[in-house]
């Protein structure tokens, strides 16, 4: 792969990325608001965590020779319901975290492309599993009992 369509990858990624992580920010929010402190620490680290890895991004774009772009973010949901959120969240990880990791894998005579985009595979999947998590435990001890939980 050569490096233009490398620069391409990554810039999709860090728009994508980088509107995802307003979208969690903003939803760290409106469960604060709604006195769910554990959600709203865990999405405002989440949205944190998001831009480091958009600054890797673009570190890397820069260094293969490219101009980072900064694209308007598409309009997102906000969800005041944090088990729709999950649910949404959840949705869209099981859709891209296999597709991202067929662009990871594309990536690997670029190693430190590679790495960087592994690293970020595993940090999605993490998500994808912990969501997942959460949508069973609400299933076992119930809805109210686990809003109870992220007081």
């Amino acid at each position: 792969m050569n490096a233009q369509n490398t620069i391409q990858i990554l810039q999709a990624y860090a728009t994508g990325l980088a509107a995802q992580s307003m979208q969690h920010k903003v939803q760290s929010k409106v469960f604060k608001a709604q006195g769910l402190d554990k959600l709203a620490e865990k999405y405002a680290s989440h949205s944190t965590e998001e831009m480091e890895w958009v600054d890797k991004m673009y570190d890397r774009i820069l260094d293969l020779g490219g101009d980072p772009k900064v694209a308007a973010a598409p309009e997102q949901t906000v969800y005041e319901d944090a088990v729709e959120f999950l649910k949404a969240d959840l949705e869209v990880s099981v859709r891209e975290v296999p597709r991202l990791g067929q662009v990871t894998l594309s990536l690997a005579e670029d190693m430190t492309t590679y790495d960087l985009m592994k690293g970020y595979y595993q940090d999605e999947e993490e998500d994808m599993y912990w969501m997942d998590q959460q949508l069973k435990l609400i299933e076992l001890i119930g809805k109210q009992n686990w809003l109870i939980k992220q007081l």
